[in-house]
């Protein structure tokens, strides 16, 4: 493992300090076996543990890291299967490996293709992929054997088997609107058992199957209502329980134990809530614990309660009760500032301030997703920029979950626009409460974030000093003809067509369209494997830029959507921190 430098700057001990990215996973049917992903040896990567001995074993090596949700455990214990991508590309196919120490790896008998989810059984395991052709999912037997249960054009994706391994849940987009799922539920023969959809824009997305052999109950969240919420199908009967909870915000739930309770995750204004909610008297009792976020939440078979939990100046930990359940060795982070927040007209917004006067230097970190939020929640990346001098804004724009169906859904058929609305009234906030400097605004963002932080300098080149653009969309015609193929019909579905029916509106959507009214530095960052945010498409809008002579900084490196190694997240930042220095006259990284 790698531990920090205490000569290093702060910011950069942060990106260092061990983290965890997702809820450590224990197997079904030996509990004590455990499987998580942490970034402790410089890279993200997967893991082992057996709390019974002690062992922790590094599972995953791979030059450019391991995603942490890349991993299943075998409901016994006995193997760990993890998806083997190329340099980020992922596209790849499904390794096993013995869990308790290295040993030979085999590959699991399946064509390359995007990953549409695992899940695996005793007796079987349940593989999606998809390709250019749409999406099959395939039953695995021990033996090596392979049967096609499922096929169709447009997006699916495998959750969950359930417990006596006789039912199989999938959600699936046969529709053409994969923001919108539904359900279908198959026998291990590809038989249809169960189908469930609500209609136009009213999605279903499945959570789990009850942990109890023979329990045909299956949590779903719906969108019936304006704020998610979840309900039980009993996959046998058809009956749908719908629990009504009344809270303000979203709720998902999980199951306890035993099937008679569930774990209640409540999510409102960028911050959550567990409760225990009993099934058969509806009592709802909270669980009392710091504010902040709860990352993943999930009651362990021995009844305890297990959780990642942060805030803005906690880095995210996994707890059991009151405790730390796991730490990898490595100094800790250095803590961040807090985060106050605001609602500027329905906006809510993040702000984390140096301590320097105001008007502050400040950078608009505009969330990817688009179906992503920003909460009250640790980010090296945030306290670096306050490290520098500072202020971070962190707007949930319309399109952010979290806020209700309408809220995310009010830019299906206006991406782009809708979002970039927000942005600027955000901004006019900003500047006219005396917190920003109007002279010194930075507009940046990854992924979804980088497309409107390039569409937002080119139809708002007035508002911005300048515009930092990680793995972007900036050519929609062009990345929608090279991404993969659930972004293509993630596309669809919110645009309202393909390109070949809807090309002016993907035209004007697009920030090479608008490429010619950029008049301030722009730093683009992409990764040259990336599916999702293809580097050809960025390509295109550099050499505009250099054609017009505009002020650019172009970084690739080769990996995927996004780096999974720290030492390169630490360059990327420090590459727009010194970006902002040189034209901004801010501090250079320290």
């Amino acid at each position: 493992m790698r531990t920090t430098t205490r000569t290093e700057a702060a910011w950069r001990r942060r990106f260092r300090a061990p983290s965890f990215a997702a809820l450590p996973v224990w197997a079904k049917d030996a509990p004590h076996r455990i499987l998580y992903g942490t970034n402790a040896p410089g890279k993200w990567e997967l893991f082992a543990w057996d709390r019974t001995t002690g062992l922790h074993r590094q599972v995953t090596d791979r030059p450019t890291g391991t995603q942490p949700g890349a991993g299943r455990i075998h409901p016994s214990g006995r193997t760990i299967w993890w998806f083997d991508d190329e340099k980020g590309s992922e596209f790849g196919r499904w390794v096993i490996e013995p869990f308790e120490e290295p040993g030979s790896r085999s590959v699991v008998p399946l064509p390359a293709g995007h990953s549409a989810g695992a899940a695996l059984g005793r007796r079987f395991a349940v593989i999606g992929l998809s390709a250019e052709t749409g999406t099959e999912i395939h039953l695995v037997s021990p033996s090596g054997d392979d049967a096609v249960i499922y096929r169709h054009r447009e997006p699916a994706w495998v959750v969950d088997i359930s417990r006596d391994e006789t039912l199989i849940a999938v959600n699936h987009s046969e529709g053409g609107d994969i923001m919108h799922p539904a359900v279908r539920i198959l026998d291990p023969g590809g038989r249809t058992i169960r189908d469930l959809q609500d209609g136009p824009r009213r999605g279903l997305r499945i959570r789990e199957w009850s942990p109890v052999d023979g329990d045909p109950r299956l949590i779903i969240q719906h969108q019936r209502r304006e704020m998610a919420q979840p309900l039980i199908l009993n996959a046998h009967t058809g009956e749908v329980t719908d629990l009504d909870l009344g809270l303000p915000g979203e709720v998902a739930a999980s199951w306890y134990p035993n099937g008679s309770a569930v774990l209640l995750w409540h999510d409102y204004r960028g911050r959550t809530e567990l409760y225990r909610f009993d099934l058969a008297n509806r009592d709802m009792n909270k669980l009392e614990f710091e504010p902040g976020t709860f990352g993943q939440a999930r009651v362990h078979p021995s009844g305890e309660v297990w959780y990642m939990w942060t805030n803005a100046r906690v880095p995210m930990e996994v707890r059991a009760g009151d405790r730390v359940l796991l730490r990898p060795p490595g100094d800790p982070a250095p803590p961040g500032v807090a985060y106050t927040d605001h609602m500027i007209g329905a906006v809510h917004v993040f702000v984390a301030e140096p301590s320097s006067p105001r008007p502050h230097p400040t950078i608009f970190l505009v969330h990817g997703g688009p179906e992503a939020q920003d909460r009250d929640q640790f980010s090296a990346r945030v306290q670096a920029w306050v490290d520098h001098g500072f202020a971070v804004l962190l707007a949930n724009y319309r399109g952010s979950s979290g806020y209700g169906r309408l809220w995310r859904d009010a830019i299906q058929g206006n991406p782009g626009f809708t979002e970039l609305e927000d942005i600027v009234r955000v901004r006019e906030w900003a500047v006219g409460s005396g917190l920003a400097d109007s002279r010194r605004t930075v507009l940046a963002g990854s992924s979804w974030g980088g497309y409107l932080t390039l569409l937002g300098l080119g139809r708002h080149p007035e508002l911005w000093s300048l515009g930092i653009a990680y793995v972007p969309v900036a050519d929609w015609l062009a990345a929608y003809e090279d991404e993969m193929d659930h972004l293509k019909a993630y596309d669809r579905a919110l645009f309202g067509g393909p390109p070949e029916q809807m090309r002016e509106s993907y035209r004007l959507r697009s920030p090479i369209t608008y490429v010619e009214h950029v008049h301030v530095p722009v730093m683009i960052l992409a990764g040259d494997n990336d599916p999702r945010c293809p580097i050809r498409q960025i390509e295109n809008y550099v050499t505009r830029l250099r054609e017009l002579g505009r002020s650019h900084e172009f970084y690739r490196y080769d990996a995927g959507h996004g780096a999974l190694v720290v030492d390169e997240a630490i360059r990327q930042t420090e590459l727009g921190i010194g970006f902002a220095a040189r034209h901004l006259g801010t501090r250079p990284p320290q």
